[in-house]
């Protein structure tokens, strides 16, 4: 199965959010625990339900603290009893509240599948601890026995005598004769003495033009 790739683009994950199906956003709704509630049942979220207690973390109701009456899943909303506003006409309405604003404070398990998914979550993150607290894998008995093998009988290598090296003798360079030497001289200073040619330089010729081909 091809793994589906990250999408990065705002407006394609804002098209996935508002056209989830109900099983997603479902998940979407998911909200803290208090610190009481996660001692106590071992997890740290869990989507919100209508009967909820919760406690409003931000915005202008911070610190209001009722029961959810309903949940608006098109919305992406919940409705906290008591939490009203009033409309210029004087009608009272409910204030919708986005479900990451809020704190679970007392979690209703009257349900037996909640009471499943929190039970499933509770071992699976028993596991995950047991497996990272779990030792080392300890080496077999073998791999220690070859060890102890090796450390009692190192491996002794010979070293071979190093062979000097033989340098090549210089040969001694052959002197010339003083006759030589001093005639090699004198053709030296004719040479110099001698005023060097001057090139001339050639004149080019042209080839006359004709008329008509001529």
């Amino acid at each position: 199965m091809q793994a589906a790739k990250p999408v990065t683009n705002p407006s394609k994950q804002r098209k996935m959010v508002f056209r989830a199906p109900d099983h997603r956003r479902q998940k979407l709704f998911a909200s803290p625990l208090s610190p009481e509630q996660k001692a106590a049942h071992g997890i740290r979220t869990i989507p919100v339900r209508k009967g909820d207690t919760v406690r409003i973390m931000r915005g202008d109701h911070k610190g209001f603290e009722g029961k959810v009456s309903s949940v608006d899943r098109a919305r992406y909303r919940v409705y906290v009893e008591g939490l009203t506003r009033e409309k210029v006409d004087g009608t009272t309405i409910p204030v919708p509240i986005h479900p990451s604003k809020v704190q679970i404070t007392n979690l209703v398990l009257d349900d037996k599948w909640r009471k499943q998914v929190v039970e499933r979550r509770q071992i699976a993150r028993k596991e995950m601890e047991a497996a990272v607290e779990k030792p080392a894998r300890k080496p077999s008995k073998k791999l220690e026995v070859e060890k102890e093998v090796a450390e009692e009988k190192p491996v002794a290598i010979e070293e071979k005598p190093k062979k000097p090296r033989r340098r090549a003798a210089k040969k001694p360079a052959k002197k010339k004769p003083k006759e030589e030497a001093a005639a090699e001289a004198e053709k030296a200073e004719a040479e110099e003495e001698k005023p060097k040619p001057r090139k001339t330089r050639t004149k080019r010729t042209t080839a006359k033009k004709t008329r008509g081909g001529e």
